[in-house]
């Protein structure tokens, strides 16, 4: 992780301004303790020798400077908690926007991963902001001001505070890098054991099938005993870290009680500026040698809100870098965008090298883009589609140039059959409808992509539910329900990617003749294929992967 992503970078600026601003007010009501402990100690002086202010004025002074303090702490508390909660309701609504308009996966984990990022690692955040940083900015100021003051009264108090105080954030720090490296490894592990249970999940019939229960189980066990491993671990760095910080804090504190008493007793007669220390001096001391520690005990206390933060925004940070294309348009339901579902794709050269010539398709023509592996096919597509953007591409659909404002309707009119099968977590219905049966005919669609014998082997035919990866199906049966989405709602234009890749030669024929049979009703088809027997049965090839 660079120096610029910090979890302070993940706030925006006027955010960074209240926490900033929430906090040094809960340090300006530590330090009004200073004002009550000399209060305090007066009234002991008094209550010891006699004479001095009137103890029930010194208890009135104590009580409102209490008041004082809890109300500024309330508000600081409020601000704050107000401050971390709406900085990540916005992350997680930027992180639910961004992943819906995302032109590809994460690649870096699941949708296990990507869940367990924007439900629960984001929360990690509230304490660092409610927490850590509060305590930061008291132990930039509470301490100074109390050695100033125990250096003004008594050098050997502030020589004892000045010598134990040190000693704290060295050790934090040591424990801190530990902290960090167990947070990160805690962080992924939570990610990977939510991804596994997905899987699992999408699986189960065939695992029930294959008779594997008790693998999957006892592996399911084993990452679950190492995701506790990794939350010990954790545990471990924050107790090791208060233990030293108790250690040193202890010391300090009894140091300062033996000096103060032995003054007191005239047994010690030096570390003072001459004057012995008189008994309100003395108890002053006294009462401030454990704040002095205090807002560094409250660090230590806060430090794994930190190491977890620091993770958290380490996992935020390639959560961005993994796929910063987005696609067009906002991803809501639109009207059909008017015109001719004509295509057109300006000749430009990809970041990998490869040159993509002029791509001018007309209405009704049937298209195939082939090309070596790399050469830009899926590119294509989903460029034509509005679900990937590049610089230096001009896509002009309908008459219209594509952008976020026609994406919708030209995808309104688009079938879109990709690559790589992705299912919902639901019925097998759902899963070609898309939630929107108004749109179709289930039972004509079913027969054009040659699903019947599909359901013929489902328990529950259409309402039989699938996972994330089509759990139930073989591979040529999960393309005919991609063959069938794209086809449900009739749509005028249909790009598809490999539409036949990997499948027997009578599958191959089944989805080729369904296609075909839809650009025969006047469809705009364009298919990306290695297979050079579709491609033959197309109007014209477009071969892609020249040098520019």
């Amino acid at each position: 992780m660079t120096s610029q992503q910090t979890p302070l970078a993940l706030l925006d600026a006027p955010v960074r301004s209240q926490v900033r601003r929430a906090s040094l007010v809960a340090a300006v009501a530590a330090l009004i303790w200073l004002a009550q402990a000399w209060l305090v100690a007066l009234l002991f002086e008094g209550l010891l020798q006699g004479g001095g202010p009137a103890p029930m004025l010194l208890v009135a002074g104590f009580l409102a400077f209490g008041l004082a303090r809890a109300g500024l702490g309330y508000l600081s508390e409020r601000a704050l908690q107000a401050s971390a909660r709406l900085t990540v309701a916005k992350l997680r609504l930027r992180m639910i926007a961004t992943e819906r308009r995302r032109a590809s996966g994460w690649g870096l984990g699941g949708a296990g991963a990507i869940g367990a990022l924007v439900s629960t690692k984001l929360d990690l955040l509230i304490p660092y902001m409610t927490r850590f940083q509060p305590a930061r900015l008291r132990v930039m100021l509470v301490p100074p001001v109390i050695l100033a003051l125990a250096f003004w009264h008594a050098w050997a108090v502030g020589l004892v505070l000045l010598v134990a105080g040190p000693l704290i954030p060295v050790f934090m720090a040591l424990v801190g890098w530990a902290a960090k490296e167990a947070s990160a490894r805690q962080l992924a592990e939570i990610g990977d054991m939510n991804d596994l249970l997905i899987e699992r999940l999408s699986a189960l019939p065939d695992i029930r099938a294959l008779g594997a229960g008790s693998w999957v189980q006892d592996g399911f066990a084993a990452k679950a005993d190492a995701l506790r491993r990794r939350t010990m671990a954790v545990l471990a760095v924050a107790f090791m870290s208060s233990t030293v910080l108790e250690l040193f804090s202890a010391l300090g504190v009894a140091l300062v009680a033996v000096f103060v008493g032995f003054s007191l007793l005239d047994v010690v007669t030096f570390g003072s500026w001459g004057a012995p220390l008189s008994p309100a001096v003395g108890m002053f001391l006294l009462l401030l040698a454990p704040d002095f520690f205090q807002p560094l005990r409250d660090l230590a206390a806060a430090w794994h809100d930190k190491a977890s933060a620091d993770a958290l925004a380490e996992e935020l940070a390639e959560w961005r870098q993994a796929s910063p294309e987005l696609r067009l348009g906002a991803g809501v339901p639109a009207d059909p965008l008017p015109g001719a579902p004509t295509l057109r794709l300006n000749a430009m050269t990809l970041p990998s090298g490869g040159h993509i010539p002029l791509i001018d398709i007309e209405a009704g023509e049937r298209v195939a883009l082939v090309g070596p592996s790399g050469s830009g096919k899926t590119s294509v597509l989903r460029l034509l589609a509005g679900l990937q953007q590049m610089p230096g591409a001009h896509v002009t659909v309908a008459g219209q140039r594509l952008s976020n404002d026609t994406a919708d309707a030209w995808r309104r009119r688009i079938g879109w059959m990709p690559q790589s099968p992705h299912f919902l977590t639901g019925s097998l219905r759902r899963n070609i409808d898309m939630g929107r049966p108004d749109l179709g005919d289930m039972d004509r669609t079913v027969q054009q992509a040659a699903l019947e014998p599909v359901l013929a082997t489902l328990p529950r035919g259409l309402h039989t539910r699938l996972g994330e990866t089509g759990a139930g199906l073989s591979g040529g049966e999960g393309r005919r329900v991609l063959l069938a989405r794209a086809l449900f709602a009739r749509p005028d234009v249909i790009l598809a990617d490999e539409p036949t890749a990997d499948l027997d030669t009578e599958t191959a024929d089944l989805i080729a003749d369904a296609l075909l049979a839809q650009a025969a009703g006047g469809a705009t088809l364009v298919v990306a294929t290695h297979d050079m027997r579709l491609a033959g049965l197309m109007d014209r090839i477009i071969r892609l992967g020249g040098d520019a």
